[in-house]
């Protein structure tokens, strides 16, 4: 079994550990070629995102309910989230190294993501939907926030058509493990800003075409 402080370690070494099924309690150590990366502060939003935000109503949480959020993102027909990782996460949650931000449309949850913190970097987890549009805001605020607290590193372990839509790359894993150890070294803590609101979040977009 994975301990907290085993999982820890694996990240700071480039690796990452995944269930291949919800039923299935082994963990596996992947280690993939092509690393998938976000820009910290920079995340791409594209003008009908922009227009669904200045309409109103989105707020964003953090930390409100860690294993809440968790159990959202594993609520999927194929997940690699099992009930021993699931542990992990509350463990390192306990510990103020793993954290969550939840998205709300008039109240109403619409989405979230969560990930690990070591350093400067962010190893995000796993996203999900409840409302249209709820995962992109919940990266929005979270690149927006990582910025804002001094992290270096968005990493999304692999690289989606979602993510890619968003701003995301593909570097090999040398380059990587170079920026994460840059990340590494610097000293960031995710809760020592509060998050924006979606008025001050929306007029730090940059504008752009699509």
């Amino acid at each position: 079994m994975i301990t907290p402080a085993q999982l820890l370690t694996g990240y700071a070494r480039g690796v990452f550990p995944m269930a291949e099924s919800a039923d299935d309690d082994r963990l596996y150590w992947f280690d993939p070629p092509m690393r998938g990366v976000l820009p910290v502060g920079g995340v791409h939003a594209s003008r009908s995102l922009r227009r669904d935000l200045r309409r109103g109503g989105w707020s964003a949480h953090l930390d409100g309910d860690f294993d809440a959020a968790v159990a959202a993102c594993a609520d999927r027909d194929t997940t690699w989230i099992n009930a021993p990782l699931a542990e992990l996460y509350r463990q390192l949650h306990d510990a103020g190294h793993a954290h969550a931000i939840e998205v709300r449309r008039d109240g109403v949850f619409a989405g979230c993501i969560f990930g690990i913190t070591i350093g400067g970097a962010f190893f995000g987890e796993s996203m999900m939907s409840a409302q249209e549009n709820g995962s992109r805001m919940a990266l929005l605020w979270t690149s927006s926030h990582l910025q804002r607290c001094g992290f270096t590193l968005f990493d999304t372990q692999f690289l989606t058509p979602h993510l890619a839509r968003m701003g995301g790359v593909e570097i090999p894993r040398t380059a990587y493990r170079s920026r994460l150890a840059s990340a590494l070294r610097r000293e960031a803590d995710f809760r020592a800003q509060p998050l924006l609101s979606a008025a001050a979040l929306t007029s730090g977009l940059s504008p752009g075409s699509s």
